[in-house]
């Protein structure tokens, strides 16, 4: 049987950088989830693709806890949760070129100016984000939020190593029973715009 002990994986010390692989029985093509809430998309990408390797980090105690005991319910073995500062994680811990698709979904978009540095999109993590992305490897980001989706839309779309490319056709969407994020529906109800890109990271392995 398979507990909330064996789903979540604890922060690396300060300096480690880890092997994504070593947490699972098998390797695989590894994604990250920034931001996993309860684990919707998580337990829905996981579950539909036994393939892939997935990590989802969230910060906030309650839902790691939600989303860890919902991906134990469900027995994965291909997925992990984490409770730790992505910013932070993202930057010092990942090795370069580990990550094939890089999910961002609804990041907070602290809304108020002087809370603007808070935010997730900071050209220092687009640039970290980017090293740890594999040549070929997909970066897909929504957003409800318009002038916060706008603000990330130009300096991802400004990355000479990111090529926009159709959501649609990059095949990594989950499975048909997947209705969105929580975010995504209480919005979507809500009458408000969701947006959407996604890119690709151009490069070889000897970048």
């Amino acid at each position: 049987m398979i507990s909330i002990e064996d789903i979540t994986a604890d922060p690396p010390g300060e300096g480690v950088v880890v092997d994504p692989m070593a947490w699972f029985a098998s390797r695989g093509p590894f994604e990250l989830e920034i931001g996993c809430g309860k684990g919707g998309f998580l337990l829905s990408r996981a579950k539909d693709n036994p393939d892939i390797r997935m990590l989802g980090i969230e910060w906030a105690n309650k839902y790691y806890r939600y989303a860890a005991d919902r991906m134990a319910r469900w027995q994965l073995t291909n997925v992990r949760v984490m409770r730790t500062d992505a910013t932070h994680f993202v930057a010092n811990h990942l090795p370069p070129g580990c990550v094939s698709v890089l999910h961002v979904y609804h990041p907070d978009p602290w809304p108020k100016k002087r809370h603007h540095k808070r935010r997730l999109f900071q050209p220092r993590f687009v640039a970290d984000a980017i090293r740890a992305l594999a040549p070929g490897g997909k970066w897909l980001f929504q957003s409800d939020h318009d002038e916060y989706f706008a603000e990330a839309y130009a300096l991802l779309s400004a990355q000479a190593e990111l090529t926009e490319t159709d959501w649609d056709a990059l095949g990594v969407a989950p499975g048909p029973e997947w209705q969105g994020t929580n975010f995504e529906i209480k919005f979507a109800r809500a009458g408000s715009s969701i947006h959407r890109a996604a890119y690709i990271r151009q490069g070889t392995d000897s970048d």
